[in-house]
């Protein structure tokens, strides 16, 4: 979406903003950076605290509506000083056919603008234009927000927060020793115990290996300070409904 008001609009009008919080993994504001530098416009890197938000902390199923509330705000502000009279965001077709996203709610709320989806595109299309583009992100594989691995019902806090950006950080390594390769991976916090999550080909690389799939899960349990971890196949939002492994998530 960055791209493309680039290239409607040009660099003197066009502004990207992203939120420095305790949810953003330290590689996600990396790569922003390193992203807004080649396509060259100006970034603005923003401070937020949602954790200051009781509903954000909560985590009660509503979590995203607090946190693009706080966002969206702050970012809003910014677009108003340097005399933005937009501010867009890279929702696309296929977010609005999800079934849970408080977030969307709050875009409304503030009157932000949805480019992508409003022109019909969805994420293939949007991965699709992105490498027609040339851009170094196209096939960057979806990685929301550090609070989006918390259970729902499980309080959402800065030292679970730093808890799964560690735990990831230890299965993409333990990975790499072995020379398995990933994609998609995920690290849920649930009430009282953690799961791994990995996508179809790392996920049968650990299950093969029954040893070592024991010792990254104690040694993850070590890293988040919980037990009897599990391993199973990446799903999206596979802790948006419960708390607990017994729930209904979706």
């Amino acid at each position: 979406m960055l791209a493309a008001s680039l290239r409607a609009l040009g660099p003197s009008r066009t502004l990207a903003v992203t939120a420095d919080s305790p949810a953003l993994a330290r590689d996600e504001l990396v790569l922003a950076r390193r992203t807004a530098a080649e396509l060259g416009v100006e970034l603005v890197v923003l401070t937020t605290d949602e954790l200051a938000v009781p509903g954000y902390r909560a985590n009660a199923g509503d979590r995203c509506y607090f946190c693009k509330r706080t966002v969206l705000a702050a970012v809003s502000h910014v677009a108003a000083a340097r005399g933005h009279a937009h501010v867009a965001t890279g929702t696309h077709r296929d977010d609005h056919r999800s079934g849970h996203r408080p977030g969307l709610r709050a875009a409304r709320e503030r009157g932000v603008v949805e480019p992508l989806a409003t022109a019909g595109l969805g994420k293939a299309q949007v991965r699709a234009v992105a490498r027609e583009w040339g851009l170094t992100v196209a096939d960057k594989p979806g990685t929301p927000c550090l609070a989006s691995r918390i259970a729902v019902g499980v309080p959402v806090t800065r030292q679970r927060l730093e808890l799964v950006e560690r735990a990831e950080t230890a299965v993409r390594e333990f990975l790499a020793a072995g020379r398995a390769p990933v994609r998609d991976l995920r690290v849920r916090i649930l009430a009282g115990t953690f799961r791994v999550e990995l996508d179809a080909e790392a996920h049968q690389w650990l299950v093969r290996r029954p040893e070592q799939e024991a010792e990254l899960l104690d040694r993850l349990g070590r890293t988040v300070e919980l037990a009897d971890g599990t391993l199973g196949p990446y799903r999206t939002g596979s802790v948006n409904g419960a708390a607990t492994p017994g729930g209904d998530p979706r």
